[in-house]
């Protein structure tokens, strides 16, 4: 992961359609599941991902310790996930670019959609700094990548959109390598990545979970994930520009991703939450000699690898969810973040309503429910803006206020305390004057 700082602004997605339907068959040799998480999608092994992480450890140990642009430990980085990906049974492009003199790599190998012309795209870069092997910055997430690579064909999985696995070079020294790939794209190929996801450091040895802030809907997949966990998680906030989103985010592309926490210090309430050792990094060891197989967090691994394959699967996928073989152990906790982002026209003069359906949590809503509210509308003081509770029960958000400004982008706070949470939730825009159209983007609840 490279410090540099850069901002573009992240837009919203609609995510696709769930999961497609498909029969988890026994893994290939070196394949990463044989069980599925809650969504259909194949279970990741920590055992896998660290099977990886030893082979990168031992090439960066036969290469003057490190694995960095330009160096052999690279080149038999780039030869290790090339050959592990044709065992697995993907073709393979290994694309060059070069940077600081040197020849770079970057490794690409899609496993196909029905619909050629979506690419969901996952991203993690392989090299690491001179000063050390780089196993979690970033051995972490192209080891994660790998294994999840690996259990998608042993599983059979046929995805509607075509999943676009990516380890990038040259990260290190400005994301070149990314900056390469997509500087190589037309615009036609560029308009057919429907959502990039990038994994920098998920396996921190202190580690928090952090959900990158770039897309709301894209953050609301990875946190709604988590909370089936009982985990809760924070927005990355180290500023957006310093992995390989950067350059598909300033290209237009919808991004997101996870992080584990690099040298930044852990607080009291991060360690209340997600344990660990208070006033110490996330990684001490981050671009460092000692970042190294031992310099790993099994137990943030494996959550983070998870999320990868559950994301992905939610993206690509297609039809209805096939039940899981295994179940949660426990039921997901109370709270939550909630997200209905289909578009629903406000008819001039008219009403629109969209609804979300909140299941599988306890007890009542808070009494500072977070409704989230995203009203593109050429005139917003037309419009009346209700929450309606599962019960029926009416909570005005906006009573045509707001002038001649347009649209009603807001998030708004509502005593719900009376109320069930669980239950179907609605939001009602009615435009009270003529002349203007618009439509509900997307609304949201924070409980």
């Amino acid at each position: 992961m490279k410090r540099t700082l850069s901002v573009a602004g992240g837009l919203a997605i609609a995510a696709a359609a769930l999961v497609a339907a498909g029969t988890v068959v026994t893994p290939q040799a070196g394949a990463a599941t044989t069980t599925v998480l809650v969504n259909g999608a194949p279970d990741i092994s920590v055992d896998s991902v660290r099977g990886h992480l030893t082979q990168l450890q031992t090439i960066a140990t036969a290469n003057s310790g490190n694995r960095a642009h330009g160096r052999t430990g690279y080149k038999a980085s780039v030869d290790y996930v090339q050959s592990t990906l044709q065992s697995a049974g993907y073709t393979v492009s290994v694309k060059t670019f070069t940077a600081s003199g040197a020849t770079g790599y970057n490794v690409i190998a899609d496993l196909p959609g029905t619909d050629p012309n979506k690419i969901v795209q996952l991203g993690a870069h392989l090299d690491s700094v001179t000063a050390g092997p780089g196993i979690n910055d970033d051995g972490s997430g192209s080891a994660a990548l790998l294994s999840v690579a690996q259990a998608y064909k042993a599983a059979g999985l046929h995805p509607t959109q075509t999943v676009r696995f990516s380890w990038w070079g040259a990260e290190e020294l400005g994301m070149l390598g990314s900056k390469a790939y997509v500087s190589s794209l037309t615009a036609a190929d560029k308009a057919k990545i429907t959502a990039y996801l990038n994994f920098d450091m998920i396996g921190s040895p202190n580690p928090g979970y952090f959900v990158y802030r770039n897309d709301a809907t894209l953050e609301a997949l990875f946190v709604n994930y988590f909370q089936t966990l009982g985990i809760p998680t924070e927005k990355e906030t180290e500023g957006d520009g310093r992995s390989d989103h950067a350059p598909f985010q300033d290209a237009g592309v919808h991004v997101g991703g996870l992080f584990s926490g690099a040298d930044y210090i852990k607080t009291a309430a991060q360690v209340a939450k997600w344990g660990g050792t208070v006033n110490k990094a996330f990684d001490a060891c981050y671009h460092k000699a000692c970042d190294t197989s031992a310099n790993l967090d099994n137990t943030a691994l494996n959550n983070n690898s998870d999320a990868i394959s559950y994301g992905i699967w939610q993206l690509a996928g297609s039809g209805t969810t096939p039940p899981p073989t295994t179940p949660p152990t426990s039921p997901p906790p109370a709270g939550g973040y909630f997200e209905n982002a289909t578009d629903v026209a406000v008819p001039d003069l008219g009403t629109a309503s969209s609804t979300i359906a909140v299941t599988g949590r306890t007890g009542n809503a808070p009494a500072a429910l977070q409704v989230k509210v995203d009203i593109k509308h050429t005139y917003s003081g037309d419009l009346v803006v209700d929450l309606l509770a599962p019960d029926g029960t009416v909570y005005n958000l906006q009573n045509r206020t707001g002038g001649s400004a347009a649209n009603v982008t807001k998030t708004f706070t509502v005593n719900a305390s009376s109320e069930a949470t669980n239950g179907t939730w609605s939001l009602r825009v009615s435009d009270k004057a003529a002349q203007d159209t618009g439509k509900i983007d997307l609304w949201g609840l924070q409980f």
